[in-house]
């Protein structure tokens, strides 16, 4: 009682609450912001994680330039409903190399973060080419024109070049054989072990079944790679952090 008592003196003069108010305020944030000072990363580090391919960063840039970040968010919570329906729940280290990262809170269509691997190359070319035919109630719009944009990675090392320069940690190695990854990472009969060394776990496939790059190509192995990169199974969190 004593205390409501007091806390009447802040109630009836603004002055002392703003002053009480801003002191608290203060405090909190040089709680909050003052360890980020001596921390030299703040998410914890994932075995698995790594930069994205060449042809899945392309397939990146369609994705965000198509606007598909206003309808699917990668964000799973760590709540029953979420996990139970598109599985273990997001990691920071799973968006630490996107620039810029697609967590969210808007759902018009699923979550994407663990689509990869659900579904087979022609499944998504099909949902893709029209989304009706897979999903008869879906209101996605038709993207049937990547499989009509060829592309050959021109600016690829320039675009590998530029996340480098915030951070990615792409290699003179990667961005040198960019050019040839970005290729053979769709043609299934060429070498491309040196692909899968540089960049482990990637799909390797002739993605749309036709002969030569295109948008769905790209598009495509950039789904397919969506929450594959960690083995949840053996997956521990550092309760330390």
């Amino acid at each position: 009682m004593a205390i409501l008592t007091k806390h009447e003196i802040l109630e009836r003069s603004p002055t002392l609450l703003l002053i009480a108010s801003f002191t608290v305020v203060t405090v909190g944030g040089i709680v909050e912001i003052a360890p980020l000072f001596y921390l030299e990363n703040t998410i914890e580090k994932v075995e698995g994680v790594r930069p994205y391919s060449p042809l899945e960063l392309t397939g990146r840039d369609i994705y965000i330039r198509e606007g598909c970040y206003t309808c699917h968010s990668q964000m799973i919570r760590p709540m029953r409903d979420e996990v139970e329906r598109y599985g273990h729940y997001s990691l920071a280290a799973e968006s630490m190399y996107d620039h810029p990262f697609q967590w969210g809170s808007k759902r018009t269509g699923p979550d994407v973060a663990r689509v990869g691997g659900r579904y087979s190359d022609q499944w998504h070319v099909d949902h893709l080419m029209d989304p009706q035919s897979v999903v008869p109630e879906s209101i996605m719009p038709k993207y049937a024109f990547l499989a009509r944009s060829r592309i050959d990675g021109e600016y690829v090392q320039d675009l590998m070049e530029t996340h480098r320069f915030v951070g990615v940690p792409y290699t003179d190695e990667m961005i040198a054989a960019a050019r040839a990854d970005f290729t053979v990472q769709a043609d299934p009969d060429a070498d491309w072990d040196a692909l899968v060394e540089r960049y482990p776990g990637a799909v390797v496939s002739n993605f749309d079944g036709e002969p030569g790059i295109t948008e769905m190509d790209a598009l495509v192995a950039y789904l397919q790679m969506l929450g594959t990169l960690v083995d949840f199974s053996t997956f521990t969190p550092d309760a330390s952090r």
